[in-house]
This record gives C-alpha cells, structure tokens and sequence, in this order.
C-alpha cells in the first residue's frame, strides 16, 4: 500500500504540465500548437524562448527529484526508484492533457540527481556532449539515457532498484522519441537552436 501511495503521489506530480502552464499563463499561448507541439524544454525554447524554456527545464527537471528524494529519505532507494518511474510516466502521460505529455528526459535526469547525484551528472554531460556532437538535443537526450543504467550500477555498487530504474528509463526515453529516431534516420530531424524561431 505504502508503495502504491508513494506511486500515485509522484504520479500526479509528474502529471503537471508546467510547458503547458506556463505557455498559457506566462505568454498567452498554448504551447502544444507551436513549434513540435511538445510541452517540454526544447520545444518551449523554439515557441517561449530561453526564459521560458529555462522555468520549463527546472520545473519539470523538479517533478522527477522531489518525489524520489523524498521517497528515498523516508523509505530507501526501491520506493525511490518507483517514485521516479511513476512521476516520468506522469509527465509523459499526463491525465491533464488526456494522456499525453512530455519525453520525459528533464523529469527522468532530475529523478536520477535525486537517486544518485553522480549519475545524475554524468546524464547530464552525456546530454550535452551528444548535443555538441551533433546539434541535435534528441541524440543528447537519448545518448544521457543510455548512459543512466551503467551510472547508476556504477555509483550505486550495483544496486538494482536504481539499475532496473536506469533500464526503465531508457526504453521510455527511446519510446517517446522514436519519431526523433525515424526523422534522424531520414535526415530530417531539427537541429536545437537557442531562438525562438525555429519550428519543428
């Protein structure tokens, strides 16, 4: 029971929509009918510009890290890891916006600081390196969460909650982006830009 509570709580937090919300309230828009129609951070940097996209990015990264640092003081690392599982699957399939969401990668690294802070960082640079390589942020995001299984077996000792959770987060971070995977494929994926010009 304990473990479906902390679930359902993370759950609704990772539902928010703060690119939706704050499109809305913040800039008069709806988000979902600008740029690729996403309500995370990249796409709130090509519809709401960098501000916007920077409260996106640290609101979203917030509502994977709350639910599991907290859930990792009270009651050890396996109601953290469900706690990290179930907000990512909040935000990507958010009852708010009838079930959809977010890719999850700004919710899923911010859950990953909260299960380990040095795994947390190394999908952090391992985003920004497949960004610098390539230009685009969908490689970053998906070259940070193939690295999240071994770092968290790494800097955890092998401890499998927060290992089952790295594998878990890859294949719905490889899920959510396998339109991104096809137009990579057909050379035809948006490169990021730091404007709010470009649409996708």
């Amino acid at each position: 029971m304990t473990l479906f509570l902390i679930a359902l709580v993370s759950f609704a937090i990772g539902s928010i929509p703060f690119g939706y919300l704050i499109g809305r309230f913040a800039y008069k828009l709806d988000i979902r009918e600008h740029g690729s129609g996403n309500i995370g951070a990249v796409n709130a940097l090509r519809s709401l510009g960098k501000t916007g996209a920077t409260a996106v990015l640290v609101l979203d990264a917030a509502k994977g890290f709350v639910p599991a640092f907290f859930a990792f003081g009270r009651y050890g690392d396996g109601a953290a890891s469900v706690a990290a599982a179930a907000a990512v699957l909040g935000h990507c399939f958010s009852p708010w916006l009838r079930g959809r969401g977010g890719k999850g990668v700004a919710t899923s690294f911010g859950a990953i600081f909260a299960l380990n802070g040095f795994a947390g960082g190394i999908v952090v640079l391992g985003w920004i390196a497949g960004v610098l390589a390539t230009q685009f942020s969908s490689v970053g995001s998906l070259f940070g969460s193939l690295l999240a299984p071994v770092a968290l077996y790494v800097f955890t000792y092998g401890a499998v909650p927060e290992t089952l959770y790295g594998i878990f987060a890859l294949a719905l971070i490889a899920y959510t982006h396998r339109e991104n995977i096809i137009r990579l494929r057909d050379g035809t994926e948006n490169p990021i830009r730091l404007d709010r010009s470009e649409e996708a």
